[in-house]
Parts: structure tokens; sequence; C-alpha cells
């Protein structure tokens, strides 16, 4: 079964690189380009993989968006890999680690511009992870 992905980033050239790069191996990529459009789209659709960037509209709206998600009974399972640069922007939040745990509860962090394999190689990861922990039928 072909895994479901979403992407919410509201660069438009962007999301076209990285969906090119995710449906070339195999992906359903679907896209939103802002958190209420991806919100709405992951409350009424089914997927596998959340991609979400976290400077968007007037700031850091993907932060606010990965915490309703994980409050959500839903979709609180669905793994989070965030895509941002977010890092040069704010790194104070980041002393000398890839996520300052408090920061927010997401699954996986990359920065921009990410390298196509590591890419692969982190959403691979994440839903080999999210298959293993689902209840397996008796």
């Amino acid at each position: 079964m072909t895994a479901r992905i979403m992407m919410i980033d509201d660069d438009p050239d962007f999301v076209a690189g990285i969906r090119a790069i995710l449906e070339k191996a195999g992906y359903n990529v679907d896209a939103a380009y802002n958190p209420k459009e991806g919100f709405q789209a992951l409350q009424s659709g089914i997927y596998d993989l959340l991609l979400l960037d976290i400077m968007m509209g007037r700031g850091a709206e993907g932060i606010a968006l990965a915490r309703k998600i994980r409050k959500d009974p839903k979709l609180r399972a669905m793994p989070v890999l965030i895509i941002t640069g977010i890092r040069e922007q704010i790194a104070f939040l980041f002393p000398g680690q890839a996520v300052h745990p408090n920061f927010v509860d997401v699954d996986e962090l990359v920065e921009k511009p990410v390298e196509p394999n590591l890419l692969l190689e982190k959403v691979s990861a994440l839903l080999k992870a999210s298959e293993e922990k689902k209840p397996q039928p008796q």
C-alpha cells in the first residue's frame, strides 16, 4: 500500500520540489499552503505522515499547528516531520541540539534546504516506525 503524505508549507516552489522527490519514490503527496487549510485536509483525509513547515503566515504558525495535532485524538499518532529554516532564524532556541525537547512535540526535524536522500531516509524511517506501533490484527 502506498503511503499518503500531507505537506503543509507556504512556499509553492519548495512544495513542488519536495513533492517531486517523494512522488518519484512512489509516495502519494497532497499539499496545503497554510495551516488552516492543512488542518482541514488532515481532518477530512487519512494520512500516514505530515511534513510541516514552522515559519508560515505571521510567524511560527507551524508550531501552533503541531501542538493542535498532538491534542487531536484522530491525528496525534501520525508522525510529524518538520522541514524548516527556523534554526537560522531563532538559533538561540536550539542550544547545541537538533530540537529543544520542550519546544514542540514532533518526531523529526530537518533543515531547509533538505538533501533529497536525507528526506527519503527520514520519511521511510518515520513511516516504518509508525507501522510498527500500530496494533497488529490477531
